[in-house]
């Protein structure tokens, strides 16, 4: 069965933020727990928040929490570079899809956020990871980041899921 174009695109942007949500969030779930500082799981709007017992955490364990999403983000987007063979092998179009989707969401959301964006929204996981090191250098560190991961999207990511792409409609 085909799914239209825009569908598999819908389809993958909402899998790519539910599973930025799950992996941003879990590891801020993951890190509470672990401290033994976890309070609650706020739904807000289509957005969700680990909340904790800030007043039982340290400067560290607070700038740890905080920056816990960001690395596990980080990192997920890492893994799906290092495996986009087989990602692009995947015999469905809409699996594609959500993995591309997903590869971006994963790589730039939090760099662009913590170098850009915090600013904007009451500072957020900026916060807590400024307890650990001054806001310019987390966002100069997130910028370059950024850079690069962009670098990996443009130089390997794209030239793969294009040619996912061309192969499936010479098919």
């Amino acid at each position: 069965m085909r799914v239209n174009k825009s569908i598999r695109q819908y389809v993958g942007i909402a899998v790519a933020v539910l599973l930025y949500y799950i992996i941003h969030e879990g590891a801020h779930l993951a890190v509470a727990l672990s401290q033994g500082t976890f309070r609650q799981i706020n739904f807000m709007g289509l957005g969700v928040q680990i909340d904790v017992f800030a007043e039982r955490m340290s400067d560290s364990e607070m700038g740890i929490f905080c920056l816990a999403g960001a690395v596990a983000t980080m990192v997920a987007g890492w893994l799906m570079v290092a495996s986009v063979r087989p990602l692009c092998c995947v015999r469905s179009a809409l699996s594609r899809a959500c993995a591309w989707y997903t590869s971006l969401a994963m790589l730039m959301l939090d760099p662009i956020y913590l170098s850009i964006f915090y600013r904007w929204v009451g500072g957020g996981d900026m916060n807590g990871i400024a307890l650990l090191a001054p806001r310019w250098a987390v966002s100069a560190v997130a910028v370059s980041v950024g850079i690069i991961n962009a670098l990996l999207i443009w130089k390997i990511l794209y030239p793969a899921y294009t040619k996912a792409a061309v192969n499936d409609n010479a098919a």
